[in-house]
């Protein structure tokens, strides 16, 4: 049994990926299961550290206005289609699984062409270009949200909810600490405005200085400077410019101030955190407020809007969670209604008809037929 997992770029296309993958190798220790990404997205950090086998390609996305960068892309596409043949001949997998990413595009396209079975998971509630296109060759669609379903061919979509690491679910189990502790991050590679405003909300939050405690992910360009502010402040603080185990930090913290990717919002919801969630205003068709608005729609979360982000309206819902036990006990229980356990399970399972049926045998003869 072998399989492609394809995608990454960012830990919110790549960590799902991971999920389904732990799940493949539980079911059999002795599966191959080869990633496909590119030099550089997270996935050319993170797998190697998981155990997992990459293999990267040229590839870079094809979005916005025309600029350099589309040149370098389109100039890099036929090299990406020719890196995905060799991949896919010599390793003659029974199954692609697309998990997002500019490489995804590419892969699955030739995956396809080449009549292996394939499949796509979609992680936010509206799907980006490339899914929508991959949606109309791909064999089976994996969504995350119900409203996804109407982007994709009916008898092909299936809502599995987002896969997640079981480590995320145990950190319901709140470590018990003497402070209250807030976790922040970004995303993989931090973000400027929640950075800024974070730092901003020292200055109105000093009178609680002995009783709170932050866990800051900074991502690497403003660790130094949002980590020398917190001591200037006397403030007790952990910065990082990344965190591996997360859960880890989940587990520890009492409330998350993040963006609002698909990812996330399924780490909260196993996990059981209430959140002041700043979705990143630059998302493809606004992804990450349609994914915010569904956990504060169900009283999970508040909702801050990146342009109306600052220190002070911070350091209020901070305090305002904070001094508010029952409130937040309210929010952490509705967020934890909302997670859906077992979406890899639920994929791997469809994985494997998909893989041994009579579509998948017919089309492999063929792909053997070229090696």
């Amino acid at each position: 049994m072998k399989i492609i997992i394809v995608g990454g770029g960012t830990g919110g296309h790549l960590f799902p990926g991971i999920a389904i993958a732990r799940e493949f190798q539980k079911r059999n220790p002795k599966i191959k299961i080869l990633f496909v990404g590119t030099r550089k997205g997270i996935e050319f950090k993170v797998l190697p550290k998981e155990k997992l086998e990459l293999k990267t390609i040229l590839s870079s996305g094809l979005k916005g206005k025309i600029s350099w960068r589309t040149l370098i892309a389109l100039v890099e596409m036929p090299i990406a289609l020719l890196q995905s043949l060799l991949v896919l001949i010599n390793f003659r997998p029974k199954l692609v699984l697309g998990v997002g990413g500019y490489v995804t595009g590419p892969f699955v396209l030739m995956a396809w062409l080449l009549r292996i079975p394939t499949a796509i998971q979609e992680q936010n509630s509206m799907p980006g270009m490339t899914n929508r296109i991959l949606g109309k060759i791909v064999d089976k669609i994996f969504v995350t949200f119900e409203k996804s379903k109407k982007h994709f061919p009916e008898k092909k979509v299936e809502v599995t909810g987002n896969p997640i690491r079981e480590e995320y679910y145990e950190a319901k189990d709140r470590t018990k600490e003497s402070r209250f502790n807030v976790l922040i991050f970004g995303g993989s590679k931090g973000a400027s405005s929640i950075n800024r405003a974070m730092v901003e909300a020292l200055d109105f939050l000093s009178e609680d200085k002995n009783s709170i405690h932050f866990i800051h992910q900074t991502g690497e360009e403003q660790f130094k400077t949002v980590q020398a502010r917190y001591r200037s402040k006397n403030i007790s603080a952990e910065v990082n410019q990344f965190i591996y185990n997360m859960a880890d930090v989940y587990r520890r913290s009492n409330l998350v101030i993040c963006r609002a990717g698909a990812s996330t919002i399924a780490e909260l919801a196993a996990s059981g955190r209430a959140a002041i969630l700043a979705p990143y205003p630059f998302a493809a068709n606004n992804h990450q407020q349609l994914n915010a608005e569904y956990l504060v729609d169900n009283g999970a979360a508040v909702m801050v809007k990146d342009s109306d982000l600052s220190g002070k309206k911070l350091a209020e819902l901070i305090k305002k969670l904070m001094d508010q036990p029952n409130l937040l006990r309210e929010m952490e229980k509705k967020s934890a209604r909302m997670a859906k356990k077992d979406a890899e399970k639920k994929i791997v399972d469809q994985c494997y008809k998909l893989a041994f049926s009579n579509i998948s045998l017919q089309r492999m003869h063929g792909l053997a037929g070229l090696s």
